[in-house]
């Protein structure tokens, strides 16, 4: 969770305090670790995430719980710094978070972040067409949330999120708002976070390429993948073994840079 954090600083995910990952804890189930408010994406570390139970009490550290609590078994060994001691989750991020994975007991990580091509591309409230292998990651897996009630701030917006996500969706395009991408695993859910925003990306730059070519009297029409296609493609690289490997990658790199001093000789 800390490595993909540290994987969207180097992508420039950071946008102000926006953005949360949530980890459905393996051993309360009903409860999942999430960033705290505020903290720089490439600064934080395991030991700064917060668990939260799906109905809003603060799990781990046990200091927010108030005088006389004790830690819960299993977490003793876990350290919590000062900023998991001291600092709230995002309000916002638990009520989508809280409502995805009360919904969807399949799914134990969730991401969500204002990306800016994801941010750009929402406002078309449209799903993403099946211009390339990558994106068929989302053939028939992905939806968009039409309704935008401004910073979620209600209980009722998240689970309004969660509808849209649906049974078996595994990305949402947040009209005006962002992306939202899930997985079985945090690394599955980040790679296909990456794959939705490279989507987003490629999309505003078709539509540009497509738009100029028509002012200028050229023939230059996309070409979709069809449908058989797609769905061979995501079920040869859409499922959580794949996409666990695609992420790999990013975290070994993560680790290296992180835990290693580096002396680098030009």
């Amino acid at each position: 969770m800390a490595g993909v954090f540290r994987h969207w600083s180097r992508q420039s995910y950071v946008f102000g305090i926006s953005g949360h990952i949530s980890v459905r804890d393996p051993e309360y189930h009903n409860a999942f670790w999430t960033n705290p408010l505020g903290v720089h994406f490439g600064l934080l570390k395991a030991s700064d995430m917060i668990l939260l139970s799906l109905e809003g009490e603060v799990l781990h550290p046990p200091n927010h719980r108030g005088p006389g609590f004790e830690t819960l078994p299993g977490l003793q060994e876990h350290k919590s710094s000062q900023r998991a001691k001291t600092r709230p989750a995002n309000a916002a991020g638990f009520l989508i978070h809280a409502a995805v994975h009360k919904r969807r007991p399949d799914i134990h990580a969730a991401c969500h972040c204002h990306t800016p091509h994801g941010r750009a591309y929402s406002a078309f409230a449209k799903p993403l067409p099946m211009v390339s292998q990558d994106v068929c990651k989302f053939y028939k897996r992905h939806d968009v949330y039409q309704s935008y009630g401004g910073v979620v701030l209600a209980e009722e917006e998240g689970e309004l999120i969660a509808d849209a996500l649906g049974p078996t969706n595994m990305g949402l395009i947040l009209r005006n708002h962002g992306l939202l991408c899930c997985g079985e695993t945090v690394d599955q859910a980040a790679w296909l976070f990456d794959v939705m925003e490279a989507g987003c990306r490629d999309q505003l730059m078709i539509d540009a390429a497509e738009a100029t070519a028509e002012k200028e009297g050229y023939s230059y029409k996309r070409v979709l993948i069809a449908d058989e296609e797609a769905e061979y493609n995501r079920q040869m690289e859409g499922g959580p073994e794949i996409c666990y490997a695609e992420f790999q990658a990013y975290y070994d790199y993560e680790r290296q840079v992180n835990t290693l001093k580096l002396s680098i000789n030009f």
